[in-house]
């Protein structure tokens, strides 16, 4: 080759080089940038849950992120979920095997006094709901509850197979005062092309380490949280089906929003009618809506190229307006313990 061609060839590379890393570089600080451009919940403007005084037997729930929701009415405490670990995103992005943060479960166990759990139950079967399910049974005697996906989640962690309990639709258990009724119910289609993510069954015990992947969504449930003085509806996950609640009369819904933004607002319409105006709560609570990476305690929303929670919030305003003009809409505070509903009516 000529000298004068071999020199243009050597220009052109380093040239393209130059071009490639500036690229590189321009989508890593953009990409940053958007990372770092997230809503705020300061701008969603409602009113905390009503506070009352707690009497002897008052239900009394703490959110602890995502769909974490400890009930307790002073002698039994039923917990929904448990997610605690928390893997963060280079662990979900680059599929690295994760396992329970046995630290971290002893010290949230004890800082919120879970010393009388009767059961443990997740939403679904996804990592975020089930991953720390097994590790909290073994540190206490609480029932599992769930779907085979679940069961087998719970044998993989050790899980003594009488704490494991196998759930139909409509399923009933009592533990103390508390009535719990598990619903079939679906995961929201929030993969691409309207697939869920992770969909599928655990049809072996699944043993960690592993990556999240490996815990698939399994069945879904609406959980049904009944007691002498109040009923609660929890929907971790913004699926439903139609119909499904229609004889279930409730006080409060726990309302699973994460990506729903993306699903549109007919859907999210329909979510709502499905979940809150069929079941009449008097109260809407948002839960599973934030960045699910972050540490345990931390709380900070999705990026705002993934999702706008500010403009759900403003969706769901307009379906109260619309559908149930007395139900009221409430943001949890992590860690703070609320009286859903007291012993006796404050009115009585």
């Amino acid at each position: 080759m000529p000298t004068a061609s071999l020199d243009k060839v050597k220009q052109w590379a380093r040239r393209t080089a130059i071009a490639t890393a500036a690229v590189v570089v321009v989508g890593s600080v953009a990409l940053v940038w958007l990372w770092g451009d997230r809503p705020s919940l300061d701008a969603i403007d409602w009113a905390p849950y009503p506070s009352v005084d707690a009497s002897p037997g008052a239900v009394r729930v703490t959110w602890l992120g995502v769909a974490t929701l400890l009930f307790d009415d002073g002698e039994t405490q039923l917990l929904i979920d448990g997610f605690i670990s928390r893997p963060t995103l280079a662990d979900v992005v680059l599929g690295k095997p994760v396992k329970s943060d046995a630290a971290r479960i002893n010290y949230v166990m004890d800082k919120y006094g879970m010393r009388r759990l009767a059961a443990i139950i997740p939403a679904h079967s996804h990592y975020d709901h089930a991953m720390d399910a097994g590790a909290i049974a073994n540190r206490s005697s609480a029932s599992i509850l769930g779907s085979e996906t679940t069961a087998n989640i719970a044998r993989g962690a050790g899980v003594p197979e009488d704490q494991i309990v196998v759930v139909d639709d409509g399923s009933q258990f009592t533990f103390g005062q508390f009535t719990v009724t598990m619903i079939h119910s679906q995961h929201a289609p929030v993969g691409w092309g309207g697939s869920v993510p992770y969909d599928g069954t655990v049809d072996e015990p699944l043993e960690a380490p592993a990556p999240i992947s490996a815990w698939r969504v399994g069945q879904s449930y609406s959980i049904v949280v009944a007691h002498p003085h109040g009923t609660t509806v929890v929907q971790g996950s913004a699926g439903f089906r139609e119909k499904a609640l229609a004889d279930v009369q409730a006080d409060v819904v726990m309302l699973g929003v994460q990506l729903i933004d993306g699903l549109g607002r007919k859907y999210a319409e329909q979510y709502w009618q499905a979940l809150v105006t069929a079941t009449g709560a008097d109260h809407v609570i948002l839960i599973h809506f934030e960045d699910f990476t972050r540490p345990f305690g931390q709380i900070k929303l999705l990026p705002g190229f993934i999702e706008d929670i500010v403009d759900v919030a403003g969706w769901l305003e307009d379906f109260r307006d619309t559908w149930d003009t007395n139900t009221r809409l409430h943001l949890p505070e992590f860690g703070k313990t609320i009286v859903l509903y007291p012993q006796s009516s404050p009115d009585a």
